[in-house]
Order: structure tokens, then sequence, then C-alpha cells
């Protein structure tokens, strides 16, 4: 069909005559059903009008031409050379099609209302609990009756059936985890865990499943909830109760659930634990409260976080702290491999994921300089952003005048950056009135422990609306119209939108287990009733386990050298008070 024809056609449509209804926002130059549709030209189907036209159809020779006696309008000259006026065109009005995002069902029964979806923007300001698959069905996991394949219904998941989905993921993790790989081949004849019962709080994900199925290998009975509601891959829970673990966890759990989860794990009739795997100091915490008897028979704690192992010291300090603990955030092979190099990835995954956003050019401000902050700024920096640091602590701060960023204090810099990151460790980091002061679209996470450096509660107020955007990603709209981005509701950013590098989780999950075997093992008297370090030895013996992912190749000492340095040739090398970083960041 010529240009001219389709042209032609076009004239005929007058939208004065189109009634005055609302258009479909679907097509809204689709005919109804039932009206009859002639077409433009007979035998042509092309549904351009939808009334006969009065007018007289320009010959498919005519052509178009701008008539300057009409302003710049258009003409058809036809082909005995009369210029008929093409009929004006009024725009086309589309009813309002804004999608609101929080209109959405909500999850009735024991979803707290401090966390169901948005209704409106009167009466909502909070946000959804539930980052589930829209695949998976509404029931919450507490109402469902459960077994695997062996009839045993001792854990609380989403759904049994995506256990072959999860196995498959735990054999991924595995091939980038060597030196958990390596300990269980080596100590599983040995079962150094024999008669350990551990009871663990932490991010359930295919490491950590990993770990699990190492801590089984070695001996113990393990049982476990997730320490963050966000971070749990349901199909790899899936895995590990299908595998005979009691895992109480899935993704997106109220508060209430969370609490359950781990009293779940702590009161069972007949099973008394004997070691805690701890990320956070939360199952600590419970236990402590609800069931103090039961340190009489735990022989120890094991921490990996900086907010646990805060909660431990306040412990030891006021003379509360039952049992020993070992603090394995504080190790070497954590706080470097961990907290920097890991999150140095993983911020950039978490963003991206979540945002979409472009980094070149980006002002940000990240709110601490430990190692967790060394590793974010590094990766933003990498990027193109102009980066911004605040820090309490001199050493750290000289540090990041050193690397090239400018120490300023949050409320200098609030009002232009585009990104606010904190990883502390600390409380209320970001209050309500830096968030009052925000640039309209400044995205807002959390990169430390705990949701608690982001006062998300002060959030949750009649005039400020909340939109769902995406999956843990919400608007928080102000009155007069500024919203933030914020990502997942103040909670650890990379293990909740996106995910963490496994071999630097490996580097984590050893020394978790070789501190689990230490305080398992250890003779009555070795470890007081306080917080300790990890022996350097094991320190240095994690990193050894890595090394030949590397096909490194160590130097060794002569007899003369060792002598020289007053070392044994086969470490440690540095005392136990060295810890290769400067003074954490809180």
């Amino acid at each position: 069909m010529s240009v001219q024809v389709v042209a032609a056609k076009m004239a005929e449509v007058e939208l004065k005559d189109v009634p005055n209804k609302e258009l479909s926002a679907v097509s809204p130059v689709a005919p109804k059903t039932d009206e009859k549709v002639e077409p433009a030209v007979k035998g042509d189907p092309s549904p351009l009008s939808s009334a006969p036209s009065t007018a007289k159809i320009p010959q498919a020779s005519a052509m178009k031409r701008p008539d300057p006696q009409q302003n710049g309008g258009e003409a058809f000259v036809n082909r005995d050379g009369t210029v008929a006026e093409a009929p004006r065109m009024k725009k086309i009005q589309f009813a309002d099609q804004k999608q609101e995002f929080n209109k959405r069902p909500t999850k009735i029964g024991r979803r707290s209302l401090s966390r169901s979806i948005s209704q409106s923007s009167t009466d909502s300001y909070s946000s959804a609990a539930s980052y589930t698959d829209s695949s998976d069905d509404e029931t919450s996991p507490r109402d469902k009756q459960q077994k695997n394949s062996k009839g045993n219904g001792d854990f609380c998941i989403k759904n049994i059936k995506q256990a072959d989905f999860g196995r498959r993921e735990i054999e991924i993790a595995e091939q980038e985890m060597p030196a958990l790989m390596a300990l269980r081949k080596r100590a599983q004849g040995e079962k150094p865990l024999a008669g350990a019962k551990v009871v663990g709080c932490t991010h359930i994900t295919a490491q950590t499943a990993v770990l699990m199925e190492t801590l089984s290998a070695l001996g113990a009975q393990c049982r476990w909830a997730a320490c963050n509601i966000y971070s749990t891959q349901n199909e790899v829970a899936a895995a590990l109760a299908e595998g005979g673990f009691s895992v109480f966890a899935w993704k997106g759990e109220s508060e209430d659930d969370f609490w359950w989860c781990i009293d779940r794990c702590v009161n069972l009739e007949g099973w008394q634990p004997n070691m805690i795997l701890d990320d956070g100091g939360d199952l600590t915490h419970w236990i402590y409260k609800k069931y103090p008897n039961m340190f009489k028979k735990i022989k120890g704690i094991v921490e990996e976080s900086v907010t646990g192992v805060h909660r431990l010291y306040q412990l030891s300090k006021a003379g509360k702290l039952c049992v020993p603990a070992m603090n394995v955030n504080d190790s070497v092979t954590k706080q470097k491999f961990d907290n920097l190099y890991c999150c140095r990835e993983s911020i950039l995954d978490g963003l991206k994921r979540t945002t979409d956003v472009m980094f070149g050019g980006k002002q940000v401000v990240v709110c601490g300089y430990g190692e967790v902050g060394k590793g974010c700024c590094a990766a933003l920096k990498a990027m193109g952003s102009i980066v911004y640091v605040t820090e309490i602590d001199p050493i750290c701060a000289l540090q990041a005048c050193m690397d090239g960023f400018r120490l300023v204090k949050l409320n200098e810099v609030i009002r232009q950056v585009d990104i606010v990151i904190t990883c502390t460790g600390n409380k209320n980091v970001v209050v309500r009135e830096n968030l009052d002061r925000m640039k309209n679209g400044c995205i807002v996470c959390n990169m430390g422990h705990s949701n608690t450096e982001i006062d998300v509660a002060s959030l949750r107020t009649p005039e400020l609306t909340w939109e769902r955007v995406r999956s843990q990603v919400d608007h928080v709209i102000w009155p007069d119209g500024k919203r933030i981005v914020l990502l997942a509701e103040g909670r650890l950013l990379n293990l909740s939108c996106s995910t963490v590098p496994t071999f630097v989780l490996s580097i984590t999950a050893t020394t978790q287990a070789l501190a689990l075997i230490e305080l398992y093992n250890a003779p009555e008297g070795r470890y007081k009733q306080d917080v300790y370090l990890l022996p350097k030895k094991m320190d240095e013996y994690v990193a050894s386990l890595h090394l030949p992912t590397f096909d490194a190749h160590l130097t060794e000492l002569t007899d003369e050298q060792a002598k020289y340095l007053g070392l044994n040739k086969n470490g440690p090398f540095k005392p136990n008070y060295y810890r290769r970083v400067a003074v954490r960041s809180l």
C-alpha cells in the first residue's frame, strides 16, 4: 500500500465523531465488538476508521503539501489541481493509567501489620514482608504440614518440592568452597564433632548448606534458623530439609515468624544444644532471655558479625557471659576476605540488581571506613563515582584520606549525594532528619549486618507513602512529592538483594567450622567465660587451605631463618594480637 493511500485514509478519521467516552487503556482506537467496522477502501480490511466518512477520498496519486495559508497546516493536491484541506487532528488523551504498585493482595494471618503491603496513601506506611516468587502460594509455612521423602517433618520451610533445585545450587557452591570440602575429606574419619549438637542462626544460602553438611560429616547434629528475614534461599532450605536437617526459615518472614523459627530450633523436647553458631547475636539473646538454663550444657558460642561480637563483649563486661565465646569476626581471614573483598564485589551487584543505577559520576557517601566500607569505596571509585566518607575513628579516617576519599560529616553532603550507604555496625547512623533533607531519588541502603543503622521506623508515619516498586525496593514518598529509594527496608543489602562470592564465604565458613571444633574439643579450663579471638595458627591454616585454588606455592623458612626470627618453621608467623587491620568502624 502506498504512503499516499495511508495518508488519505488517516484523513478520514475525525476524532470529533468519536463518542465522549473514556478510551480503552489497551487499544484506544480499537472498535467495540458489537460495532460494524467499515473498511477504508473496498477490499482493505484495515480498521483505521470507526465510522464511515462523508468526505471524498482523494485519489491514490494525490500529493500532500504544506498550505501556507493554514499556518503550516497540510493540504492534499488532487490530480485535477484542486486543493483539499486535510482535517485537523486532535491529540488523543489517554485515561490515567498510573499503576499503583502498592495495591496488591495482602497476606493475612501471622503477618504483622507493620509489614503488610500498602493499600493507600492515607493508611499505609509500611511495605511488604514477602519477597517470595509470585509462583509461590500465599499460605504461611507455619500453616503447612510438610514431610520430606523419608517422612520426616521436623522443619518449616516454604516448599519442600524445590529440593532438587536447591541441591543443584549446593553442588555449584561446593565447587567454589575448596577449604570446606578439604576439611570434610580430611576430618570426617576422625569425627571431631561427634556428639556435638549445634544450633545455628545464620543466612541460609547454598554456601551455608555446604557448611552445615560439613559439620554433619564431622559428626555434629544441626538445627538451623535464619538470621535475616530476606536472605534465605527457599530452594536451599528445601534441599536441607530433604537431606534430614531441621531448618526453620523462608524468604520474607515477618518479625513474629523470625522469633518463632529461632524458638523452634532451640525448644525441642529431648534435644539440648551444646554449641551455638550465631550471626548477629539474636540466637544467643533468645536463649539467654527464654532458656538461660541451657547455658549449663553449652560449651561455647561462635559469633561472626560485628553486631553479635559487640553484644558478647557487653555481656562479658557485665559479667553475664555464661560460656566461652569465639570472636570469628575479628579473625584476620574473616576481616580481610569476607568484609573487604566480598563487599567490594557484592555492593555493586546489590545496587545494580535493585535499581539498575549507573555509577559513573554519581555522588556517594559511605558511612564508615572499616573493612566493609573500604571494600564499598574501592568498588564505587573504580566505577567512576565521586565518593565521600564519614568516620568517627581517626585511624580509619586517615586511611580514607590517604586512599583519596574526602572525609566529611553526613549533614555536609546529604542534600547533594545520589546514594547513601551505611556500614558501621552502629545504630541511628542515618536518622529522620537526614532522610528529610535528601534529594529526590536518593538511594538509601545498608551494608552492615543489623537493620538499626538506618532509622526506618521513623519513616512509618501516616504522612509518608510507601510504594513497592519491585522486590525489596520501596519508594518512600513525602507530601511534596519527593521520594527516596529504600533498599531491603534497611537490612543487609548484598545478602538480601543479591548474592555474595562463594569463594569468600568458603573462607568464613571454614573459620567457623574450625572455631566450633576448637571450642568443642578444648580441655576444661582452657577457655573461661570470656570472648576470644581465633588462634592465629587456625587463621593461617584456613588461608593455606585456599591457596591451591590459585596454584600458589608458599616459600618455606630455612632453619637458620626461623631461628633468626624466633619462629616455628610451620607457623604461626604472627602473634595472636596481630590482626592486619585497623580498628573496626563502629
